[in-house]
């Protein structure tokens, strides 16, 4: 069943299992030619807004962040007629002026993940490189900004996620390393999704959900499950505050340059396209057939 392109999705992360204000709401299943996704989607209004809401990690949080199906999770969203997406991820802050319950609207990522081939929907005959220089969209980024500022949520304003695989949290010498290299939080689960939202030409943005500073630095006690939870409270709330003032801000119809990044990306021509592929591509490539 193919929707309307004109619905936002919001991914909950660590703490964020639901989110309150939806009218008219339902919890619906999805099957995908990848796999499971994380749990039902909850489909219905928030703010006006027609909004699909995944909780990345299952209703009480089954699964962990290595385990996630991000082409199934993506996948799912677009056949649900997502053209926007709002992620919320808890993540440690790898520099001093980033505290503990902050919030950073990133803007970059560098991938320390083994999951190549699974963050991307290409292969079996489909050859496909997405531009990837910008891997935030800065449009869905400054309404999320704006739509912080709004109601006095205080969020700093760009930075780099470091994506490391997990389940562990880092070592010092990592934690050090990342921290003199200059980057700016650390997490286990957002770059896969930008990267299957960028080939399924969906707007991707990220409020980064600071609760530790990792282990880097010394004069505090390193990262625990307990320093986690602590913070998750306030930043859950304030993250839920920021989308229900930004989903009204979105445009009601997709056109940002994130909304047509396979129109120079396929590589392969179209007659050797194997039909098996086509039809488990047909959400993301539908309009070019």
């Amino acid at each position: 069943m193919a929707f309307d392109m004109d619905k936002i999705g919001i991914i909950g992360g660590s703490g964020m299992y639901d989110i309150e204000g939806f009218a008219t709401h339902k919890w619906a299943p999805v099957e995908t030619p990848f796999g499971g996704p994380s749990d039902e989607f909850l489909i219905g209004q928030l703010s006006g807004r027609d909004v699909v809401f995944l909780p990345r990690h299952g209703r009480g949080h089954r699964l962990m962040p290595s385990e996630l199906n991000h082409r199934a999770n993506i996948w799912a969203m677009k056949q649900l007629g997502v053209s926007w997406i709002i992620s919320a991820s808890a993540v440690g802050s790898l520099q001093p002026q980033y505290a503990p319950c902050d919030i950073i609207i990133i803007d970059q990522f560098i991938d320390h993940t083994k999951q190549s081939t699974t963050h991307t929907f290409f292969g079996d005959g489909i050859v496909g490189h997405v531009a990837f220089a910008e891997p935030i969209c800065e449009e869905l980024r400054m309404i999320l900004m704006a739509a912080a500022d709004e109601v006095g949520i205080k969020a700093h304003d760009r930075g780099t996620y470091v994506n490391m695989e997990g389940p562990a949290f880092s070592t010092r010498a990592e934690s050090l390393r990342n921290q003199k290299l200059g980057f700016d939080v650390i997490g286990m689960t957002n770059l896969g999704e930008a990267r299957c939202a960028r080939e399924a030409e969906i707007s991707y943005a990220t409020l980064a959900l600071v609760t530790d500073y990792d282990c880097w630095k010394v004069d505090e006690d390193p990262v625990s499950v307990d320093a986690v939870i602590a913070c998750l409270k306030k930043n859950v709330s304030s993250a839920k505050t920021i989308i229900r003032n930004a989903v009204p801000r979105i445009p009601d119809a997709p056109a940002w340059p994130s909304h047509s990044t396979l129109d120079n990306a396929i590589m392969t021509v179209k007659s050797a396209w194997p039909s098996d592929t086509v039809e488990k591509l047909r959400p993301i490539i539908g309009r070019f057939l």
